[in-house]
């Protein structure tokens, strides 16, 4: 294997968010570890052949074990997390971050509730997308079918081995996962369990693997896997997913990064806004569907309150010259600069800016967006079909929270991630999102012509 292909900044964020990055350790050589990553996606691909043939009902039940043991087994899970939590917090990871790497029994029945949703969806493996009988008499369709192995390289969020290892697991497919340094002993937990529980009904623990064991080192051999690994979707900062874009061999489905919007349009209803944009910011701060920037319509008169409301919260908000100038005198505010339009926060900050129209808020939306979720908050339904048909985003919302842009939230079970491309997949990537299609053709003796 060549030298590290990742820059020591960028593998920082592959690596850990809250400890400088590490390469393997030191009992194994780069081609030892090569191997062994290359060997982790062999037993992969043997493992994704019996998934891809896995009916509905055991895989199910795979689900439910799965559901079933991390309840069962939520008192080492909270063990091991205990352990990274207290290494974060020595490490000095912000409050977002911890936020995210921190699991409660709460969360965990979150986690066993979201893969009993999961096992009660349809399979999308068999579903025929289109199909018709040619005037020549074969019978064609085109049928979802399992991508093979997927892989996900992703930061402090024990909640996403879970969630990622459900999807691939309901969608037919083996999953190689790569956690980071800062949730390690959660991850090895959680791959123990789910392995196990795996095995349990009958299905291939190698369904599910992790390449934790092998650090930097093993997420470079993973991302230069092509052939061996089917797609790699990154989930974390933007520093990881452009690293993850511009690194890997393996194709790529770029999620997440989310500098959210809301347009509060001047005949938006005063209670309205403040309820949607409290839920928006303070509701989970630390989550890509949280909103970073609120525009402010000139005419609206909902201002003072929400920046009441939201000061009164705990936000501090990064204002332009003219909302500094329309806020109350008891409201602190700190002033904007162009780097906090571009700012993911992930944490109780707000950028605020006025705009004098519909047609301005789009274009700052769509100067600064990451085309991600944008939201207004109107009661005029001219300006919502305006907003909805000029905003390109993932998700466009009218009068609700950003929060909803979730997998869960729209119906979907858990999601791999949130895709802000275009190729194959945009928006909350569920089961079908880990489906490709294939042609089935039949006949009986036709030739071409």
């Amino acid at each position: 294997m060549t030298e590290s292909l990742i820059s020591p900044s960028a593998a920082n964020s592959i690596n850990s968010t809250t400890a400088p990055a590490t390469a393997a350790p030191a009992s194994f050589s780069p081609a030892e570890v090569e191997a062994a990553v290359y060997a982790i996606a062999d037993r992969s691909r043997a493992a994704a052949r019996p998934m891809s043939r896995a009916n509905r009902a055991l895989k199910d039940s795979g689900l439910r074990a799965i559901s079933t043991a991390l309840v069962d087994q939520a008192d080492a899970i909270l063990a091991a997390n205990a352990q990274d939590v207290s290494a974060g917090q020595a490490n000095g990871t912000s409050a977002a971050l911890l936020d995210r790497l921190t699991l409660s029994t709460a969360r965990i029945e979150g986690l066993a509730a979201a893969l009993e949703n999961l096992a009660g969806l349809p399979d999308p493996v068999g579903t025929v997308v289109r199909g018709q009988t040619l005037p020549n008499g074969l019978r064609l369709r085109q049928v979802n079918v399992p991508m093979g192995v997927i892989a996900a390289i992703y930061e402090a969020r024990p909640n996403v081995t879970v969630d990622i290892a459900g999807l691939a697991l309901k969608s037919g497919n083996a999953v190689i996962l790569r956690g980071g340094s800062a949730a390690a002993h959660t991850n090895e937990k959680l791959v123990e369990i789910l392995r196990a529980a795996l095995e349990s009904v009958g299905l291939p623990a190698d369904a599910v693997q992790s390449v934790d064991q092998y650090g930097r080192a093993g997420a470079n051999v993973l991302m230069q896997a092509r052939g061996k690994v089917d797609v790699l979707i990154p989930r974390g900062g933007r520093e990881l997913i452009q690293t993850v874009v511009t690194t890997s061999k393996v194709p790529v489905i770029e999620t997440g990064e989310g500098n959210v919007h809301i347009f509060v349009d001047e005949s938006a209803d005063a209670q309205m806004a403040v309820d949607i944009l409290l839920n928006a910011k303070t509701h989970r701060p630390s989550v890509c569907n949280t909103v970073e920037t609120l525009l402010v319509h000139s005419g609206s008169t909902a201002l003072p309150a929400m920046a009441a409301a939201l000061r009164a919260a705990g936000v501090t908000l990064h204002v332009d010259d003219r909302i500094r100038a329309a806020l109350p005198s008891e409201v602190v505010s700190v002033p904007a600069t162009d780097t906090d339009w571009e700012t993911e926060y992930m944490d109780l900050d707000l950028a605020v800016a006025m705009v004098d129209s519909l047609d301005e808020a789009v274009q700052h939306i769509r100067t600064w967006t990451t085309g991600h979720t944008e939201a207004i908050i109107t009661n005029d339904l001219a300006n919502a079909e305006k907003f909805i048909a000029e905003i390109d985003s993932a998700a466009v919302i009218v009068n609700a929270s950003t929060r909803f842009t979730d997998g869960g939230e729209l119906g979907l079970g858990a999601e791999v991630g949130i895709s802000t491309q275009k190729l194959h997949a945009r928006g909350p990537m569920g089961l079908t999102e880990l489906t490709t299609t294939k042609w089935i053709v039949q006949g009986e003796g036709q030739i071409r012509p």
